[in-house]
């Protein structure tokens, strides 16, 4: 069980360059299997969702080379169409290759799959959509089965605007003949770097970023060359690091406009933060003020995947702040570990309410899933005395090399 020890109250200083979105590579990743062509992704994380991704793919008979941060996949000997249960426990975006299996075979067996234990996040807007489509799908003894023979375009209403859901759809249409409607899409950036991802292979797609995407069925699509969008959460993170500990730092490769349901709040915080272009300068004030009220919404609002991080940061800020998680009803997790460091910390089902404490201390600590795991190492680099993050495993899913970045910024963190 590898660990990061932390020697908390080093201001931070320097620049990040912000890696590729976990959240958009491993769509991006689903995607490229929809044509024989090569096709080239920059700007891709060391992540280790990212190397269960490319595991799958080549249980499927495709072929992934890695060149650094390059990514080259050949999906033109692709040979399976399913994804067993060993496989997708250990990744949740297992559920993105779906839709483009079932494109490329027109039949998929897929093991319902894992990721960090957040909530339920049922699948089921997934396989209603599906079914829209007219997919045959059948769930049984803990695995989908689906039949695409009998493929059809339509307009699907999603319950509820579900990222995984509206990229299901996407990438199950993209090679339907006719025209496909997706109602109550979800609006995250990630779907806009999808369509740009799809559209630069030749797909006719439009409308992310907004509550409606058309997809306009094309027969083929051909290889490309593309970068990935940054990843906005794990800017988003080395902003709060800041306004916690105090310091000055560049985020290079972060988008303003990604970001505005963060950053209006952290300016709020006693930081002073200037955007030009693709880069944000955030300079801490001194000891950060509360934020009032947190509440996670689909994209633009304030995003769950933040919600752990600036939980940490109210922590040691002055005031009180409450919480209201709305999308996943278990993510508050990191919570019983930031009592232990001395949080004054109070939660009563979907709501949580903050006192801030003049200090946090160190002490053993355990990370139970991805994002409560960076609010720990937050922690850890605010409080006085030694942190042990432990299960760091956890944190790798998301964030490529933490303890070097917060290193590389003046901060006492190493990985055993």
């Amino acid at each position: 069980m590898e660990k990061l020890v932390i020697n908390g109250g080093k201001k931070l200083y320097g620049e990040v360059k912000i890696q590729g979105a976990k959240n958009a590579i491993l769509p991006l990743f689903a995607a490229a299997i929809l044509t024989d062509d090569k096709v080239v992704i920059n700007n891709v994380p060391d992540l280790s969702d990212v190397d269960n991704m490319i595991k799958i793919l080549k249980n499927l008979g495709v072929k992934v080379d890695r060149y650094g941060s390059t990514a080259v996949i050949d999906a033109s000997n692709l040979c399976g169409y399913e994804i067993p249960n060993g496989l997708a426990k250990e990744l949740r975006s297992s559920i993105f290759l779906l839709g483009s299996v079932l494109s490329r075979c027109k039949k998929a067996k897929v093991a319902y799959p894992g990721g960090c234990d957040i909530g339920l996040r049922p699948i089921d807007i997934h396989i209603k959509a599906l079914r829209d489509l007219n997919v045959e799908v059948e769930e049984s003894k803990g695995y989908i089965y689906c039949n695409a023979e009998n493929f059809k375009s339509t307009e699907i209403s999603l319950d509820y605007p579900s990222v995984g859901a509206t990229e299901n759809a996407i990438l199950s249409s993209v090679l339907c003949k006719g025209n496909t409607v997706v109602h109550n899409a979800a609006c995250e950036p990630e779907i806009v770097d999808l369509q740009n991802f799809l559209v630069k292979m030749g797909a006719k797609v439009t409308g992310a970023g907004t509550s409606v995407i058309k997809i306009y069925g094309v027969k083929t699509l051909h290889g490309t060359l593309y970068d990935a969008m940054p990843d906005r959460i794990a800017a988003g993170t080395y902003a709060i690091a800041v306004a916690m500990t105090g310091g000055t730092v560049l985020l290079d490769g972060a988008r303003y406009q990604d970001m505005r349901a963060l950053l209006s709040k952290l300016s709020k915080t006693s930081c002073n933060i200037i955007c030009n272009g693709d880069k944000i300068y955030i300079k801490s004030n001194g000891k950060p003020v509360s934020v009032p009220k947190i509440t996670t919404q689909p994209h633009p609002g304030f995003p769950t995947d933040l919600q752990a991080p600036m939980m940490a940061l109210q922590t040691v800020s002055d005031g009180v702040s409450i919480f209201t998680e709305n999308i996943f009803e278990n993510r508050y997790r990191h919570v019983g570990e930031l009592i232990k460091m001395g949080a004054d910390i109070v939660t009563n089902g979907r709501t949580a309410v903050i006192k801030g404490v003049p200090y946090l201390t160190g002490t053993e600590v355990y990370a139970q899933d991805l994002r409560g795991g960076a609010a720990l190492i937050l922690a850890g680099l605010k409080a006085e005395g030694t942190t042990i993050v432990k299960d760091v495993r956890y944190v790798d899913r998301g964030y490529e090399k933490i303890e070097e970045v917060f290193r590389s910024l003046g901060a006492e963190v190493r990985r055993e």
